[in-house]
């Protein structure tokens, strides 16, 4: 797929790559505003999100008319999921709390076809692909289908080393509101516990030669050398526009 390709290169020059992630609200237009803002992606929530199945596939299938990356986060890791997930037609995951290497075995078979996987495709996803041979599925869609594991827990913290050297692996990610409260410092952002996990996934990745996804304010993260940054919620940057406006306008008066 064209997009994943795209963002694979953008990942790995170096420079800034920005995001949102689309919890609250999902429609095909997001696309088209993205585009515009010169965002680099798009993921939909469908950890916490509660977007319809047939809105997720017209994103999905407008993104790829356009080359726009689109990545789904699906409510787990299972094989199951996985499998559904990509039948929406997205360019990658990004993977909710994955706590080993085993896990990300797991999700290769839901992302791969057979010999390399168990994956039986189906649904919106099968419009990716010139045709059905094996060989057009693993050209255009498994060799540049993007995974993001999220490391949430102490046990994915200890196996850090592991998940991020994964072959499925894009580049290692941190789920840093979780990790906070599965370390005792829920919410807590400056917290050093939180801190250090973060320099530990970090160095994860470095040594794996991927990088790390990082969520938050995107100034302050990339002040602090980090490139693979996701830096809005759209219905939360709204509400915030919509209250700076109004506070502006008011003080005026």
């Amino acid at each position: 797929m064209k997009a994943a390709r795209i963002l694979r290169e953008k990942i790995a020059s170096g420079r800034i790559v920005t995001g949102v992630l689309a919890t609250d609200l999902l429609w095909p237009a997001l696309v088209e505003y993205l585009r515009k803002a010169d965002y680099d992606y798009l993921v939909i929530d469908l950890e916490h999100g509660a977007h319809p199945e047939h809105q997720v596939s017209e994103v999905c299938a407008l993104a790829r008319m356009v080359d726009f990356p689109v990545l789904i986060r699906p409510i787990d890791s299972d094989y199951a999921t996985i499998r559904r997930t990509i039948d929406f037609g997205p360019c990658g995951c990004l993977l909710p709390s994955v706590e080993s290497a085993a896990a990300l075995d797991e999700v290769r078979d839901g992302i791969y076809l057979p010999p390399r996987g168990r994956r039986r495709p189906g649904g919106p996803g099968n419009y990716w692909v010139d045709d059905f041979r094996y060989e057009t599925w693993k050209r255009e869609v498994e060799d540049y289908f993007i995974v993001l594991p999220q490391i949430e827990t102490r046990q994915g913290l200890a196996n850090a080393d592991a998940i991020a050297s994964h072959e499925i692996t894009t580049a290692i990610a941190i789920g840093p509101y979780d990790l906070s409260a599965d370390l005792g410092v829920c919410g807590i952002m400056d917290a050093p516990q939180l801190r250090e996990a973060i320099e530990v996934i970090r160095r994860a990745g470095e040594r794996a030669g991927k990088t790390m996804w990082r969520i938050g304010d995107g100034p302050t993260l990339a002040a602090e050398g980090f490139t693979f940054l996701c830096i809005a919620e759209p219905m939360a940057a709204l509400k915030e526009a919509l209250e700076e406006r109004n506070r502006a306008t008011r003080e005026k008066g």
